[in-house]
């Protein structure tokens, strides 16, 4: 099955796993962080990276990729569209159903607005489903909300926006009762009390967990909340362009239906973005842990009506992407694995990092070792590091895995790996949007009324960096925020006269600015089909 060196390589790890058990792999200092951020990580390659010639953050530098949909032609022109043939007319339009959007069209229900949400895929089918690992709160005795936000504000480079970060961080543990008392079975102890794990980056045990199911179950139980309460959900329908009234606020959104393509109109008197990231616009040419319709939309569509983006530079290449075997080439190995003792050991079997340092820090310390340091393991595809998965047993005794990390288990039990008796291979995978819509702590983006964001698709939260947990956390939080404020804005809402002038108006800055592209957007799925020469 292994190449002679591969088994060597396996073999070296192998040989030195209980010297590596007893080893204590050095915290970076600051300074060695930055210096190998600069020197490694992907959003400091500059040549990846494009200027904006046109729209609110015009002259900042984004991913190529990002800048080519940003830039790019609408789907539709003004007269495709009918605005006078209204097809929804709801109070609270979301646009989303992951756990943002879901969340907040409960809480706008709670509200008692009419709410709608609209998803491109089915509701569920998000990142939300995805994540495995856990959802922070500072909720035991010794730990706070204040140490909670020292942990991620300088986890993020200290460029968060305090306002919401503070929101995030005191919010957090009534969001897990929110959560607990709606029916998600988080893991607890035999006295019923929670138990908690450390993630890169935290000081404290604050990590809670349904196994590595986390995102599944929370996802679970918001759908069937939204199911119950009957809720409005449009499902295989995309919005391609919001709607405008006459006074410059958001009014609602052209939506197409994925598999008739037909166009209709849903008019709202607030609308709540909650399109998730951008995994599978692949910058860099990396993988992603992201699910089919990680496009990155939701920020093509507020930029298109004038709201701004915030660190849309940033991304988040989860350290540990399944590198090996080839058919789940980046695909999400939790950082839950290396908090429960597994370690990152190179290709001659040593222990070359602290396993629970910042993603980003992680990710670029194992780029380093594969591509500078020529430490890497030739999976036959691509260069990776070893993650010593049987640690986890060695510590916490047998059982651990299949306890605390089942999904882990299968995914790599169906192609023959045993991840509690061989360790298995990882390569960062691209996995988070850091940056996206820049958002008051109300949840409304900073220049276009009306207009709410929640989940992945805000910039700011984070800063320049996400710690572990906190994702599953801010589209609990952010996501009850804007519904709740999005229902409270509604009540007082006079639509005007509907209008998609600015599409015409971004039209003509494409022509102005001298750009020449073919390319429409949003994207709304990856293409896949191979390209066939001649």
């Amino acid at each position: 099955m292994y190449s002679e060196r591969f088994q060597a390589s396996l073999a070296a790890v192998e040989a030195a796993r209980e010297k590596n058990l007893a080893l204590e792999p050095a915290r970076m200092t600051a300074q060695q962080k930055e210096d190998l951020l600069a020197e490694f990580h992907p959003d400091y390659k500059k040549g990846e990276f494009r200027e904006l010639k046109i729209g609110p953050n015009k002259g900042e530098m984004v991913p190529t990729e990002l800048a080519e949909t940003l830039q790019a032609h609408s789907r539709i022109k003004a007269s495709d569209v009918d605005l006078n043939k209204i097809d929804y007319d709801v109070d609270v339009l979301v646009i989303g159903g992951g756990g943002a959007g879901t969340s907040a069209a409960i809480e706008a229900h709670e509200a008692g607005a009419n709410v709608m949400i609209v998803t491109k895929l089915r509701m569920g089918d998000a990142n939300t489903m995805m994540a495995e690992g856990g959802i922070q709160a500072a909720d035991k005795e010794n730990d706070s909300p204040a140490i909670h936000f020292v942990d991620a504000f300088g986890g993020g480079h200290f460029a968060a926006k305090k306002e919401l970060l503070a929101k995030l961080v005191c919010d957090a543990p009534e969001a897990i009762q929110w959560l607990s008392n709606l029916g998600v079975e988080f893991d607890k102890d035999e006295d019923g009390r929670m138990v908690t794990t450390h993630g890169g980056g935290t000081s404290r045990k604050r990590m809670h967990a349904a196994k590595d199911y986390s995102g599944a179950e929370i996802m679970r139980t918001l759908r069937d909340e939204v199911l119950n309460r009957g809720i409005n959900v449009v499902d295989f329908t995309s919005a391609i362009e919001l709607i405008l009234d006459e006074n410059g606020n958001a009014a609602g959104a052209v939506l197409l239906n994925m598999e008739t393509k037909e166009l209709l109109v849903a008019r709202a008197k607030t609308v709540i973005i909650a399109t998730g990231g951008a995994g599978r616009m692949h910058y860099q040419g990396f993988p992603t842990s992201n699910h089919y319709g990680a496009t990155a939309d939701g920020l093509v569509l507020g930029y298109r009506v004038g709201a701004k983006l915030l660190y849309a530079e940033t991304l988040q290449y989860h350290p540990t992407g399944a590198a090996y075997p080839e058919q789940i080439f980046g695909a999400l190995v939790t950082e839950k694995v290396r908090s429960l003792g597994a370690k990152l050991i190179n290709a001659k079997g040593e222990a070359f990092m602290h396993p629970l340092e910042t993603r980003d820090v992680s990710a670029a310390s194992i780029i380093r070792e594969c591509n500078a340091r020529g430490n890497g393991v030739d999976t036959g595809s691509g260069l990776a590091v070893w993650l010593d998965t049987p640690m986890i047993e060695a510590i916490g005794g047998e059982g651990t895995i299949e306890k605390r990390i089942p999904a882990m288990m299968r995914m790599f039990g169906k192609y023959g790996i045993d991840i509690r008796k061989e360790p298995i291979l990882i390569y960062p995978t691209l996995h988070y949007q850091n940056g996206g819509l820049d958002i008051n702590v109300n949840g409304e983006t900073t220049n276009v009324k009306n207009l709410f964001v929640a989940g992945e698709a805000v910039g700011g939260i984070h800063g320049r960096n996400r710690l572990m947990g906190n994702s599953l956390l801010d589209i609990i939080v952010f996501g009850r925020n804007a519904g709740q404020n999005a229902a409270a804005t509604a009540k007082d809402v006079t639509v005007g006269a509907l209008t998609l002038d600015h599409v015409a108006k971004f039209e003509a800055e494409i022509a102005e600015s001298g750009i020449e592209t073919d390319v429409v957007s949003p994207k709304l799925l990856p293409d896949y089909t191979r390209k066939v020469n001649g």
